[in-house]
């Protein structure tokens, strides 16, 4: 009887376990299915500048960017390309943050989508480096750096509330 109740209780222990640990439904955070590369910022010695990079999503959920920020600006903003009250094309804030697609790849790149570096602390250089820190809905955060370099153009306009503005993103 003793031996019977002891393998019982032995097979319930590896029963458990077994379907504990098959069992892992456990979502991966944003920050952890999305990769960060190929990313630069524009030189600027005051102002604002661009920032670009490749966001791949190697997820099986979309996941969505609601804010960005840098040690190196006051403020820092998603960007987009869009129709302006005159009819050309300008960059400006994503009112809704930014999406990538399950499975997918999204460009911020000079004349797109961008980070917008704006009210820089200090000159951002050539050979230098910025952080950046991605915040995504579900709260998680994803930190990557992004080499300075010379880039001479993708100098459109700015639309803020009080008018347009060249910004160099």
């Amino acid at each position: 009887m003793k031996k019977t109740l002891f393998y019982t209780a032995a097979a319930a222990t590896a029963l458990l376990t077994a379907t504990a640990c098959g069992s892992d439904t456990t979502t991966p955070t944003a920050a952890e299915t999305v990769t960060v590369s190929s990313a630069w910022a524009k030189a600027a010695e005051s102002g604002m500048t661009g920032a670009f990079a490749e966001l791949e999503n190697s997820g099986d959920a979309d996941v969505h960017v609601v804010a960005a920020s840098s040690p190196s600006a006051t403020r820092t903003e998603l960007h987009e390309m869009a129709g302006g009250d005159a009819g050309a094309m300008v960059m400006r804030e994503m009112a809704d943050g930014l999406t990538v697609a399950a499975g997918t790849s999204h460009s911020l790149a000079p004349g797109s989508d961008h980070l917008m570096l704006m009210d820089l602390i200090e000159p951002v250089t050539p050979g230098t480096e910025v952080t950046f820190t991605l915040t995504f809905d579900d709260g998680s955060t994803k930190d990557f750096t992004a080499q300075v370099r010379d880039f001479a153009g993708a100098q459109e306009n700015y639309e803020p509330s009080s008018g347009g503005m060249n910004h160099g993103g």
